[in-house]
């Protein structure tokens, strides 16, 4: 009879062991599937960077216009904004 139930215990015990590691293993998947994309999408980037040197520029002045909003909208006057301002004041004039 003991037998019988420590071999029940045991059978119970790794069935529970088993499904953990099948749900261990199906995040772990997921995680490298995740690391997959975001890959895919740097290698993605960065042939069309170096096959568009204007998309390049394209991207710089985007984001530029992009930190000139953000200070706008945040009403922020710490020196970090006023350096941003000051940086892309002069790159604007200096692509004029």
């Amino acid at each position: 009879m003991v037998d019988g139930a420590s071999s029940g215990e045991q059978h119970a015990d790794f069935g529970r062991e088993s499904l953990q590691l099948n749900k261990d293993l199906e995040k772990m998947t997921e995680q490298m599937e995740n690391v997959s994309v975001h890959l895919t999408w740097m290698a993605y980037d960065m042939v069309v960077l170096r096959t568009n040197p204007q998309l390049a520029k394209s991207l710089r002045r985007l984001e530029d216009e992009y930190l000139k909003c953000k200070a706008v909208i945040c009403s922020s006057a710490d020196k970090d904004n006023a350096a941003v301002h000051s940086v892309t004041g002069d790159q604007e004039a200096a692509q004029d």
